[in-house]
């Protein structure tokens, strides 16, 4: 069954070091979970198995046992090509997704050729109670919205999010950080009018100043916005 073979793989790529060095880099990941496959290896896996008729099978086997298994899920569907499947998806295990990576690495290739439907998607996404549905609501707007699609309602989506979550609020820092440096006329106001919470207002700042897409004077100006406690 495939359940069983995709686990046999994961079991066959251990490197327990390896384990032990990124239980670290994920707070509240138990050891007990994790396998312990590098990334390259769970990505051959999920293009190996994709191609798979009883792929299906996987996919809604969930909740997945280990961290390990709940990557391979994430890279599967980042590989499905079918839109609508994919969405599906995506719905399907995001409740399930209990840690910053297998949130920041789950990225749809077919949502680039499908970003006016993705859109209806994420703004039910983004106002979901779920830690790391509302992070992957705004990964998705700052992968796919800040270039050719950006729209000044965007930003402002992402700025009525209120939350007391670390993982969510740094995600919209990085999303805000970004959007400086890709369109900061536009979204500079949200820096100047103080539109974030403290916390995620100096952590804009912080990430782009560190940014070398941002000029010297524009990391000067936005160090002067900073708020002092």
């Amino acid at each position: 069954m495939i359940n069983e073979e995709i686990r046999e793989k994961l079991y066959d790529r251990q490197d327990l070091k390896y384990r032990d060095f990124q239980a670290k880099l994920i707070p509240g990941m138990e050891t007990e979970k994790m396998i312990g496959v590098r990334t390259p290896d769970l990505r051959k896996i999920a293009k190996q198995m994709v191609k798979r008729e009883d792929i299906g099978e996987f996919l809604e086997n969930l909740p997945h046992e280990f961290f390990d298994e709940n990557q391979v899920h994430a890279f599967v569907i980042s590989e499905l090509k079918d839109y609508g499947r994919c969405v599906q998806g995506v719905e399907r295990f995001l409740p399930f997704v209990d840690n910053w990576a297998t949130c920041d690495q789950m990225s749809p290739k077919v949502f680039k050729k499908h970003r006016p439907e993705l859109l209806d998607s994420i703004k039910e996404w983004i106002r979901s109670e779920h830690t790391y549905t509302v992070r992957f609501a705004v990964g998705m707007l700052m992968q796919h919205y800040l270039d050719e699609d950006f729209d000044p309602e965007y930003p402002e989506m992402v700025a009525e999010v209120q939350s007391e979550e670390y993982y969510i609020r740094m995600m919209i820092a990085w999303y805000f950080a970004t959007a400086l440096a890709k369109q900061y006329e536009a979204v500079l106001p949200y820096i100047e009018e103080r539109r974030l919470e403290p916390w995620t207002h100096n952590k804009t700042i912080q990430k782009a100043v560190e940014s070398y897409r941002i000029t010297p004077e524009q990391k000067e100006y936005l160090r002067s916005l900073k708020v002092r406690s």
